[in-house]
């Protein structure tokens, strides 16, 4: 073993003593990697100036246009989780459905997987779910257990349905570690990955993933008996007067937001827009839903802001199917019929969208978001320059090196190296967050990965899926300390990590099932990229 080797083995124990001691993550992989190159330095082990290369890396950091994506989702999560509609949507299916078992956990999903086609974050939805639709699973006789279970998973769909956050920075580290590989073997000009092919490649598995919950969410309840002391999920009968009100309620509440799915991912797929350019087209659209739905609000101004965003959609259809006649890139404009049509419409969703920025900033509403954005946002870029640092010291102790020995002598080959690489992300996600995840184990294995045959975009996929699970797992996983916050005292601690276990195990046949047929992952991004 060379000193290089034993100085990676101290570097690792002291990170995993420094995790678990409670310390902040960021302090822990910032802080220890230091000490310990420092340290290693008066012994002869380490080159100083290494470090010399941290300021450029921050800048490139900051300097990085595909992150700024980031907070502008972050701030889409943040303004839907004002606007209510998720609680108003959960609060009428569950009216409508009565004492129905299996589909009010349907509706439940359902709720989700809209939530998580909107926004990548997870705290607000876990909250709300375990406030709303929690107690109604309950009462309908679904178990503690598989009640606290389905809540947690779905609260996470977030983080592999595009768009999402963890998808971005996979973007961002799958694409450079790619150009990486593909220069190790003499290829200098590879085709570039993009946020837009992994948002692509991740619609299909991540449909998958919540059809496979909801199978056994059904036949869960189909072979658990009901409870002798549960009620009906409604507190009131519904009348068949009163049905119609609801739905047409429900339906008032559901179309702004697949309106907005359709324009955020649209824009995406059709290729009118980057990942940066939707996630300001969704906050905008974000702005209006937040808008209308502030409490009372006149009814002619809801329907200017829904109005206002149909127009915002009718524009990016317009975009995509060529019908604009005018170049966003360099300005250029044909004064056609269509052009002065796009132009009236642009400035109709200039002016909704200032009237929405003025509701939000008299209630107060816009400076919470903002504030919590900049937060929230604060937070995770700490993080990724704090991983940055970790990378820089590893790379100082020739730790890609070693890796890349490592990896190539598994036995399997280029499988054998992919199963060891999504078992040490797996044990990972019981300590780290998604993000020191990322941005410490991809720049490590990605490049050497990535000079077989595998795809990078399925590559992407499977680590997305596979970094999910980290939400849920014990002892650090979000997704567990955001229910315990809401959920009743009768549920346990216990019963919270043994509520998760099935789901952790759908989450691993979906990784199986996209390893085993790798099209899922590729097959719509060739189609809508090439």
């Amino acid at each position: 073993m060379s000193i290089e080797e034993v100085w990676l083995l101290v570097l690792a124990a002291s990170l995993l003593a420094g995790i678990l001691s409670g310390i902040p993550v960021m302090l822990v992989i910032s802080g220890v990697p230091l000490a310990i190159a420092f340290i290693a330095s008066w012994f002869g082990a380490f080159d100083t100036s290494y470090l010399m290369a941290y300021p450029q890396r921050i800048f490139g950091i900051m300097n990085n246009s595909l992150l700024t994506a980031v907070p502008m989702f972050i701030l889409m999560g943040i303004l839907l989780e004002k606007s209510r509609i998720a609680e108003r949507m959960l609060v009428n299916i569950g009216k409508l459905l009565g004492g129905s078992r299996s589909m009010l956990a349907i509706s439940v999903l359902f709720v989700s997987t809209l939530i998580a086609a909107s926004t990548g974050i997870i705290g607000a939805t876990i909250v709300m779910l375990g406030m709303i639709s929690l107690p109604s699973l309950l009462n309908a006789g679904i178990s503690r257990r598989a009640s606290s279970g389905l809540i947690c998973a779905a609260g996470t769909l977030g983080q592999i349905i595009p768009p999402s956050i963890v998808l971005i920075f996979l973007g961002d580290q799958i694409s450079n570690a790619y150009i990486e590989a593909q220069r190790e073997v003499g290829n200098f000009a590879p085709d570039p990955v993009t946020v837009s092919d992994l948002f692509a490649g991740a619609l299909l598995p991540g449909l998958i993933l919540v059809g496979l919950y909801g199978i056994y969410m059904v036949v869960l309840i189909s072979f658990s008996g009901k409870k002798a002391d549960s009620q009906p999920v409604a507190t009131q009968t519904i009348s068949e007067t009163d049905t119609a009100p609801l739905i047409s309620s429900l339906l008032w509440e559901t179309l702004p937001t697949v309106i907005l799915i359709l324009t955020v991912l649209g824009s995406i797929l059709m290729g009118v827009a980057t990942a940066t350019e939707a996630a300001v087209i969704g906050v905008a659209g974000t702005l209006l839903l937040t808008a209308a739905n502030q409490p009372g609000t006149a009814k002619a101004f809801r329907q200017l802001m829904f109005a206002t965003g149909v127009v915002a959609f009718i524009i990016v259809m317009m975009k995509a199917a060529g019908y604009t006649k005018i170049d966003y890139s360099s300005g250029q404009l044909a004064l056609t019929l269509p052009s002065v049509v796009t132009m009236m419409l642009v400035l109709l969703l200039l002016a909704g969208t200032v009237l929405a920025i003025i509701q939000l900033l008299t209630s107060q509403v816009l400076m919470d978001a903002l504030g919590g954005t900049v937060r929230i946002t604060a937070m995770i870029f700490g993080i990724i320059m704090a991983a940055s640092m970790l990378s820089l010291v590893f790379r100082g102790f020739d730790g890609d090196e070693t890796v890349s020995r490592l990896l190539t002598s598994l036995p399997g080959g280029q499988w054998g190296m992919l199963a060891a690489t999504m078992l040490v992300i797996f044990a990972l996600g019981f300590i780290l967050e998604f993000v020191e995840i990322v941005f410490i184990v991809i720049p490590v294995v990605g490049p050497v990965l990535l000079q077989s045959d595998f795809h990078p975009v399925w590559f992407a996929i499977l680590i997305a899926l596979n970094l999910q699970t980290s939400f849920l797992t014990p002892p650090f996983g979000f997704a567990l300390f955001y229910f315990r916050s809401v959920a009743p005292k009768s549920i346990t601690t216990r019963d919270i990590y043994i509520s998760i276990i099935p789901f952790v195990i759908i989450q691993i046949i979906t990784i199986g099932i996209v390893a085993t047929f790798p099209a899922l992952a590729t097959w719509l991004p060739q189609l809508m990229f090439g």
